[in-house]
């Protein structure tokens, strides 16, 4: 019987899985069956993520946690190599850790600035990836690769030039995957997150001019919910999406249209 969303078997890899985004596919994620590894740079964090998790889904067998910096590529390499022992296969890896700008004009960001945005957004997406292509490749049943990046890799994104220099690179960098590794059956794609109510956005929608500004701006009329990438990282990691690679998935309440 064909099942395109049955993810029962299947083991996924979230970077930034301890909370944000990256939870709220790893939640969807198992309850479609999969099995997950998140992977989270704070470490009482990704436990109490890990925990929450496993009485969500009722089997704490299914998600497991890991610390990684993502920069790191030792502790990349160990961090995946230890997630491949913990899920038995890799059938899907979300490269979704980031972080943010402060808010820097170009006339006045020090390069340390721009260079610890790219670090973790760019660098760490290419760590991430790269581990997970390699395992995928080897055992021959291919994969998913998916990127988070930001409508800021296709929108200005003033006082953020960095921030969106980096989405930008990791949209590219996905379209090069899709071509390069489609003959081992592994696909890539990239998602754009609009305003979505985070961690990383707390401060911005607190902020009344700001909410002011951008609000009327996305047709939803509302925030976006980490929730909502539940059912794109579940397409994404299933063989509902056998054929589809390269593209960029806008998930922005329809901002970028408006």
């Amino acid at each position: 019987m064909y099942k395109p969303f049955d993810l029962s078997g299947h083991g996924a890899v979230i970077t930034g899985g301890n909370g944000g985004i990256g939870l709220g596919m790893a939640r969807a994620l198992l309850a479609s069956g999969a099995q997950v590894a998140i992977w989270g740079s704070n470490p009482d964090k990704t436990e109490a993520a890990r925990a929450g998790l496993a009485a969500e889904c009722g089997d704490a067998d299914r998600v497991h946690g890991f610390i990684c910096d993502v920069g790191d590529e030792a502790q990349v390499d160990t961090c995946f190599a230890a997630s491949v022992a913990a899920l038995g296969r890799v059938d899907s890896c979300f490269a979704n850790a980031g972080v943010s700008g402060k808010g820097n004009l170009l006339m006045d960001m020090s390069l340390d600035e721009f260079r610890r945005v790219q670090r973790i957004n760019v660098e760490g997406v290419f760590l991430t990836l790269r581990a997970a292509a390699r395992h995928m490749a080897a055992h021959g049943q291919g994969g998913s690769l998916v990127a988070t990046a930001s409508t800021a890799a296709v929108e200005g994104a003033a006082r953020n030039s960095h921030y969106g220099a980096s989405k930008g690179a990791v949209t590219a960098f996905i379209r090069a995957l899709a071509v390069e590794l489609a003959r081992y059956k592994i696909r890539a794609n990239s998602i754009l997150p609009g305003w979505i109510g985070t961690d990383m956005t707390e401060r911005s929608f607190n902020n009344p001019r700001f909410a002011e500004a951008v609000m009327p701006r996305i047709p939803a009329r509302r925030w976006g919910d980490i929730d909502d990438f539940g059912g794109i990282a579940v397409y994404l990691a299933s063989q509902a999406s056998a054929y589809t690679t390269g593209e960029q998935f806008l998930i922005d309440g329809g901002y970028t249209k408006f």
